[in-house]
């Protein structure tokens, strides 16, 4: 192999060696930090010598008028019920890229949560029942289902325990249905008596949105316009307004990445490159927009206006609850106010730890590799902290002040205690237990006699890529691997192992047999490459037509394509990805130790230039 180098002065330094690395605050925990402050000064305006104001500026009335036609509505109102659909439509948009190509996909990983967090809406009601009957609020069950995804994350965040993301990613699977639950809740429970002309006019609304994604341009406007009629719809018809929100955000489609707007994108950005103009960069721009689902799209645009901006005023608005002795010693008396805490504490941890105790000795679902049942149980008290939906349901579920009152103090305590509970839990089970890496090295070495080595056996440098020959990013990736070896030359190998990703392509396993009885024959990376050439065309007869194009013997290959052999060696890389916890591609091991961040050739050759073994003392 010719050792043909590319200069390093053309490979950009990495952004740490450009300056120092400042640590900021993550979006979870500012989010969190900014609502707690919202909750702060909510606290710190009810109970000053000015306190009266506090309900006197939220009472306050706004209009609007149009002609003939005023609507007016209190400053507490437009937060509570214009504001706050804005996050439920946020909810919505994530409940339904989780339900479509997200964790709830996936049956097994997704059983445990999915039965926790069911566990974790009915435990916690059954708790209140009984205590919120004694004093005739028995309906108002709903405040104490619901955790605080914003302030669950914050808190995770804030503790900060070592390698936090599969207990993270449990807990939004767990929040996505919890918040599906409390979302059906308010919709069936707390709203108001039905009116059928608006209701059927909200249906009709929703079809149109439903639509809306056959219009070749011009959507955005589109699902605004309608989106608005839809509240104003859904406000006459008795329902809560906020669920608006939802609905539309249910109707907007999501997808992953699709290929050809991948590679249409990067023909512009080449296009762009060689001549610079203004049409390049506008096709580009709306390229690169068109490529990303609408839904991933708007959630990015409009998360930090509603973490930053909506739910610490929402915050501001309703945690405001004069805390005088009186009314402490009437909480701590009152029984609304423990059934909250024990509802929201108890029943959380209980329903959630429970559950997912019971679901995994029955053998129906199985906790991520890597994640401790101690880390569940903290995440079970963190869920606990049912702040937002939990004050948002207040007002709606008690119709007396005083009450209100108590139990605004009842969602306050429990949450802090809920806090410090899951803090707790996860410090010590981390100290008793302490939390290991998963996937972090290469679970099997690589074997010259078993794997498909691209490469010299001498090489002190070593890719090994967990890849999917119909993932157009594998098939991009390839390009980067071959730069990686102009680079190195005869001092670096390339491994390949099989990780067909089902669901998203369906012709990824065949592929994976195809090479490995190519491979049989001598023939693995040719007919690799073949196939990533025409990641369209991956049929069985477009299969034989490569394998003939390389001169196999097509009996021989169609005996080995399904041979037991062949279907063991695509197992075996399956499981091993399976041990190391690897859901995407391409996944690059550098030497043995996971490849984290960009993959293209200056990244990869940067990341083999510093696991590169120092030579030996002369």
């Amino acid at each position: 192999m010719a050792d043909a180098r590319v200069s390093t002065d053309t490979i950009p330094p990495a952004p740490a060696a450009r300056r120092p690395k400042k640590k900021h605050p993550s979006g979870d925990r500012l989010s969190a930090g900014l609502m707690l402050f919202g909750t702060a000064l909510a606290l710190l305006w009810a109970n000053s010598p000015w306190g009266s104001t506090y309900h006197e500026f939220w009472e306050l009335h706004v209009g609007l008028t149009f002609g003939d036609v005023e609507v007016t509505a209190t400053l507490h109102e437009v937060v509570n019920d214009v504001l706050m659909t804005f996050f439920f439509f946020l909810v919505g948009l994530e409940v339904k890229r989780e339900l479509t190509i997200g964790e709830l996909t996936e049956r097994s990983r997704a059983i445990v949560p999915i039965v926790a967090a069911i566990a974790g809406l009915i435990v916690p009601a059954a708790l209140f029942i009984p205590l919120g009957a004694m004093v005739g609020e028995a309906d108002a069950w709903g405040i104490v289902i619901s955790m605080d995804t914003a302030f669950l994350l914050g808190a995770l965040a804030l503790i900060g325990p070592a390698f936090p993301k599969r207990l993270r990613t449990f807990l939004l699977t767990l929040a996505v249905v919890d918040d599906i639950g409390a979302l059906a809740v308010i919709g069936i429970f707390y709203s108001g008596t039905l009116q059928l002309i608006p209701l059927a006019a909200a249906a009709l609304l929703m079809g149109l949105v439903a639509l809306v994604r056959f219009v070749p341009a011009g959507r955005g406007l589109l699902y605004a316009v309608l989106g608005v009629a839809l509240w104003v719809a859904v406000l006459a018809a008795g329902i809560h307004p906020t669920l608006a929100g939802v609905a539309v955000a249910l109707l907007i489609p999501v997808f992953p990445p699709r290929r050809a707007d991948v590679e249409h994108a990067a023909e512009l950005t080449r296009a762009f490159r060689e001549s610079p103009n203004p049409q390049y960069a506008a096709a580009l721009t709306r390229s690169i927009r068109q490529s990303l689902s609408i839904n991933e799209r708007i959630d990015m645009a409009w998360r930090p206006y509603v973490a930053y901006g909506v739910l610490p005023l929402f915050a501001l608005a309703n945690a405001g609850v004069h805390l005088s002795p009186e009314v402490f010693q009437e909480a701590f008396t009152s029984p609304l106010t423990w059934g909250i805490i024990l509802g929201l504490v108890v029943g959380k941890f209980v329903g959630i730890t429970g559950a997912t105790a019971l679901v995994r000795a029955t053998g129906k679902g199985q906790l991520a590799p890597g994640l401790a049942f101690h880390r569940v149980a903290g995440g079970a008290a963190l869920s606990g902290i049912g702040f937002t939906i939990s004050l948002f349901i207040v007002p709606i579920a008690i119709e007396d002040g005083e009450l209100q009152d108590l139990a605004r103090v009842g969602v306050l305590a429990a949450s802090v205690i809920a806090f410090f509970l899951g803090w707790a839990i996860i410090a010590i089970g981390d100290r008793l237990r302490p939390p290991q890496p998963v996937g972090a090295k290469l679970a099997r070495p690589v074997d010259p006699e078993r794997d498909h080595v691209f490469g010299s056996a001498e090489a002190t440098c070593e890719i090994v890529e967990y890849g999917d020959f119909e993932c157009p990013f594998c098939s991009r990736a390839t390009g980067s691997v071959d730069k990686v070896i102009e680079h190195f030359g005869s001092d670096v190998r390339w491994v390949w192992r099989h990780l067909p990703l089902d669901a998203p392509h369906p012709h990824a396993q065949e592929a994976a047999q195809a090479a490995e009885a190519a491979g049989l024959q001598g023939r693995f990376y040719p007919m690799a490459r073949a196939m990533f050439a025409n990641q369209d065309r991956l049929e069985r007869t477009d299969l034989f037509a490569y394998a003939e194009e390389l001169g196999l013997d097509l009996d021989r290959f169609a005996e080995d394509l399904t041979s037991p052999d062949v279907l063991r060696r695509v197992q075996d890389d399956r499981l091993d990805a399976e041990v190391m916890d690897l859901h995407s591609t391409p996944t690059f091991f550098i030497n043995g130790v996971r490849h984290i961040g960009p993959y293209d050739s200056a990244s990869l050759i940067r990341a083999l230039e510093a696991a590169r073994p120092d030579p030996p003392a002369l």
